[in-house]
């Protein structure tokens, strides 16, 4: 089986991104293949169910849940910011979401309390061209001694979270993208620090024990939610731009560890949400969205960054 091949026989939302990530496409055919994604498959769909008041809702679960999700499943087809339809889908958020009243009953952006959560906000907006500055001093005021973040400071905790420090990671480097040097060093160093204190951990060890800290994360799921996993924090990295460090060597095999017979990799874990999609093919199937991560983190690795 050509891999590529089957990546590319598949939503806009994965074919632009194999072009320009995995069969370096002429950024004219990436381009053009991109400009898909807000109009057919995935990206069409999460567009077509946001409701008139910029959310998008489920019966079963409060606003905010499949909100959170599908704007941060949009993000993920890598639909353009500049596109009309995507514009007007942020204008909507923007305008009419409110998240509920025990997190203040603010705007989308504006974010509520749990740092977990907050990074995803600041990822999410500052990818559409939202200015994320007031909510990303919040998150580098949370950050913890030892580098990382945790939701659960306000319960007691102390030391930081895996999957804490992944959210607020992604949206401090989306917030870096967005405004370039004006972000300041503040930010980088921040992001940096907590870096380190997924590398200090090898990604899924405990640093006082070398014991895997969760089993679980050694599985490939996709929608990650607010979860992490060891794919998820390798595209991570890779997407930094830096070159890798030797303490992914471990994690790197796991990936490779992952990989079927045929060269794809599954989906491994589904993770319960509150958005409208299904994923894939299903649990324990080859995932298109697993399988082109593992190889751009794979090319990386091998490449030196």
């Amino acid at each position: 089986m050509d891999v590529i091949d089957w990546l590319l026989d598949s939503d806009p939302a994965i074919r632009w991104q194999v072009l320009r990530d995995l069969a370096d496409a002429d950024p004219a055919a990436v381009a053009a293949e991109r400009s898909r994604t807000a109009r057919e498959g995935l990206g069409a769909e999460i567009l077509s169910r946001q409701g008139p008041d910029g959310a998008w809702h489920r019966a079963d679960t409060p606003a905010w849940l499949p909100t959170l999700f599908t704007a941060q499943l949009l993000r993920a087809t890598g639909a353009d910011p500049a596109d009309p339809v995507v514009d007007a889908a942020v204008n909507r958020l923007a305008a009419g979401f409110r998240w509920d009243a025990e997190f203040g009953a603010r705007p989308f952006f504006e974010g509520e309390v749990e740092p977990c959560i907050n990074g995803n906000v600041v990822s999410t907006g500052a990818y559409f061209g939202v200015d994320m500055t007031p909510l990303v001093d919040r998150l580098l005021g949370e950050q913890l001694s030892d580098g990382g973040w945790n939701c659960e400071v306000e319960n007691g905790a102390t030391v930081s979270s895996f999957g804490t420090t992944i959210n607020v990671l992604e949206g401090l480097l989306e917030y870096e993208r967005a405004i370039g040097g004006s972000a300041g060093p503040r930010v980088g160093e921040a992001r940096r620090r907590g870096e380190e204190y997924l590398l200090e951990r090898r990604l899924f060890r405990r640093k006082s024990t070398g014991e895997v800290i969760d089993p679980s994360w050694l599985q490939f799921s996709f929608p990650t939610w607010w979860h992490y996993d060891v794919l998820r924090g390798l595209d991570y990295l890779r997407s930094t731009g830096a070159k890798p460090d030797e303490r992914l060597a471990e994690a790197i095999g796991v990936v490779e560890a992952n990989r079927d017979p045929d060269g794809r990799w599954p989906l491994q874990n589904v993770h319960e949400g509150k958005a409208h999609f299904q994923m894939d093919d299903g649990e324990g199937k080859p995932s298109r969205w697993n399988t082109l991560r593992a190889l751009r983190v794979l090319d990386w690795f091998a490449g030196g960054g």
